[in-house]
C-alpha cells in the first residue's frame, strides 16, 4: 500500500491544509472587524480595545468632517447647526464719527443690537492715546455690563464684533493725557444707529 501525503503530486496543498488556512483567515478577519474596523469606522466598540488604542477617535473626526460639509437638502443649513452664513432682515449700514475728548474726559458710544447682529470697526486716535472698554449691557439689567476688550494707552483699534445677547454694545474711551484727543471711528454692518448715552 502507498502512503498518502498532505501535498499532491502537483505541489498543491491538501484539502485539510486549505480548511485550516481558511479557518485562520476567518478568525483573523472577525478579530480585525471587532477590534479595529467597527471602532474606527462606525464608533462601535464591543471589546473596548478600539477606545484603548485610540481608534474610536477616528470615527469622531470623520463624523465631524462629514457634518461640516453635509448640507440638509430641504433647509440648506449645515447638519451640525453651525452655519457660516448669517442672514439679517436689517439694512446694512456704515457710519463715520469723530469724538473729541478733553484731558481726563471720557465718552461712551453705543448701538442697540440683537444677538447675532454684527459690525466691523476701525478707530484711530489723533493727538494722543486713550484707555478703552468695549462692552455691552443686557436690556433691563440695571448697571451690570460685560466687558469684551479692555485697552490702555491705545492709539487705534480694529476688528469685528458679533453681539452675544440683545442689548446695547459699544465703547467707552477715556483721555488720560494732558492734551485733547480726537477719535475717528468707522463702523459698518448690521446694527442700530450709534448714539452717546
Amino acid at each position: 500500500m502507498q502512503k498518502i501525503s498532505n501535498v499532491n503530486n502537483e505541489g498543491l496543498p491538501s484539502s485539510k491544509s486549505l480548511i485550516k488556512a481558511t479557518a485562520f483567515a476567518v478568525v483573523a478577519a472577525i478579530t480585525l472587524l471587532f477590534t479595529a474596523i467597527l471602532p474606527a469606522e462606525y464608533g462601535i466598540d464591543p471589546t473596548g480595545i478600539g477606545e484603548r488604542i485610540g481608534l474610536t477617535v477616528l470615527n469622531t473626526a470623520s463624523a465631524i468632517e462629514e457634518d461640516e460639509v453635509a448640507v440638509t437638502p430641504d433647509t440648506g443649513s449645515l447638519s451640525t447647526g453651525l452655519n457660516p452664513v448669517w442672514k439679517s432682515d436689517m439694512q446694512y449700514r456704515a457710519d463715520s464719527l469723530t469724538v473729541t475728548l478733553q484731558p481726563n474726559q471720557g465718552s461712551e458710544l453705543k448701538s442697540k443690537m440683537k444677538a447675532g447682529e454684527n459690525f466691523s470697526f476701525n478707530w484711530e486716535v489723533e493727538g494722543g492715546v486713550v484707555n478703552f472698554d468695549m462692552h455691552g449691557e443686557k436690556i433691563n439689567d440695571g448697571d451690570r455690563f460685560t466687558s469684551y476688550w479692555l485697552g490702555r494707552n491705545a492709539s487705534s483699534s480694529k476688528g469685528s464684533f458679533s453681539a452675544p445677547f440683545d442689548g446695547t454694545h459699544g465703547w467707552y474711551w477715556k483721555n488720560k493725557g494732558t492734551e485733547p484727543v480726537t477719535i475717528h471711528l468707522t463702523v459698518s454692518g448690521f446694527y442700530d444707529a450709534l448714539y452717546m448715552p
